[in-house]
């Protein structure tokens, strides 16, 4: 046994992980190369181990939710690899005009039979709410849905706009069961294309454009699950951009995850090969951001069990259709697609089940209102 094996060995002990020992949770190692992968790139070379074969675990999401429980995340991360990223983030914008269509193409121009086999019906790829009364995905979305719609006090006629719309869900939504005028920007061709689909005759526009280039009045604003990739040295940016576009006494809902480690790296895996803009913000820079500008009215965090049983959920729904989506997307990323999606899928789950990841939905409003929260 090498002293690399010897180390991971007895850190993964710590969190009740054993080196190829018979639990769902323990880690098999087929390949001795991935010690030094984790050594050399920490993250980055554990999830790249793993698209590579070299190790496997009976239950991805139970390894990461012990392993990050412990707070063994930082092991990982302490490579040359993980600092460079950290300086990168400090002195370079990875968010900036330039770079503002890089995360549609890169991500959700992937193909939308794609997403709609993972997904729920709605198309809705943030989490869900499951409130106790919903007993599936598509429950819990709509649930979530609504939920926005009642936070922003949503009354016939109103015009929102929603930065980084998705595939529309939150605009059908708040069209069809609120009487809404929705504008949705995006920055992904497909997702532009089948949403103007989607959402045929319903008072809603949907725009091909980066936040920063938008102008207009609306009643509301809502951002969900787009914060993520705007980055902290745009955070002041995006916030003006909402007030600019906001009435007097109108709200604003931001739904992000948020951090719980705090720093401003993202975990250089996740940076590689699935978002390729963005940092996970924490709760100060939010708050920092808005000084000044809005209020906030109400802070909501979500248990992380509803991100954990949401990824779940689509993951359960990727391995389901994979078998009809292997020819399509098998041979992508060097024949490994499969396992960097679940890979993706189920320490993501992990982590918000280890409260590593926090969701959060807050209300903000140019001016101090009377608000009463929702729940």
């Amino acid at each position: 046994m090498n002293l690399a094996e010897r180390i991971i060995r007895s850190l993964l002990a710590r969190a009740g992980i054993e080196l190829n020992g018979s639990r769902p949770w323990d880690m098999q190692v087929h390949d001795p190369r991935t010690y030094a992968a984790i050594f050399r790139a920490g993250s980055l070379g554990l999830g790249e181990a793993y698209m590579n074969s070299w190790w496997d675990v009976g239950r991805l999401d139970e390894f990461f939710a012990r392993l990050l429980a412990a707070r063994l995340g930082w092991v990982v991360k302490l490579s040359p690899i993980a600092w460079v990223g950290y300086l990168r983030n400090i002195w370079i914008n990875n968010a900036s005009r330039e770079r503002a269509f890089l995360i549609g193409e890169a991500h959700y121009d992937l193909g939308n039979d794609f997403f709609a086999d993972m997904l729920d019906p709605s198309l809705t790829y943030t989490c869900g709410y499951w409130n106790g009364e919903a007993a599936n995905l598509e429950q819990a979305q709509k649930a979530k849905l609504d939920l926005v719609c009642r936070k922003l006090k949503l009354r016939g006629g109103e015009k929102i706009l929603d930065i980084g719309c998705g595939w529309g869900s939150f605009a059908r939504h708040a069209a069809e069961h609120y009487g809404a005028e929705v504008t949705g920007l995006t920055v992904s061709k497909e997702q532009m294309e089948l949403s103007k689909k989607l959402c045929q005759g319903l008072p809603i526009n949907f725009v091909l454009q980066d936040y920063r280039e938008h102008h207009g009045q609306y009643d509301h604003v809502v951002s969900i699950g787009m914060f993520e990739a705007v980055e902290y040295k745009n955070h002041k940016e995006y916030i003006r951009v909402v007030k600019r576009c906001l009435r007097p006494g109108g709200l604003f809902l931001l739904h992000t995850i948020g951090s719980r480690a705090g720093g401003m790296a993202t975990d250089p895996w996740i940076k590689k090969y699935i978002f390729p803009v963005g940092i996970i913000p924490v709760r100060k820079q939010i708050e920092r951001a808005a000084r000044g500008e809005l209020e906030i009215l109400d802070w909501h965090e979500f248990e992380g069990s509803n991100y954990d049983r949401t990824l779940m959920s689509w993951h359960e729904n990727f391995q389901r259709y994979w078998p009809q989506n292997k020819e399509k997307y098998g041979k992508l990323v060097n024949g490994q697609f499969e396992r960097m999606w679940r890979y993706y899928l189920l320490s993501c789950a992990g982590a918000f089940r280890a409260n590593h990841l926090a969701l959060w939905q807050v209300v903000l409003s140019p001016e101090s209102i009377p608000y009463a929260p929702v729940r």
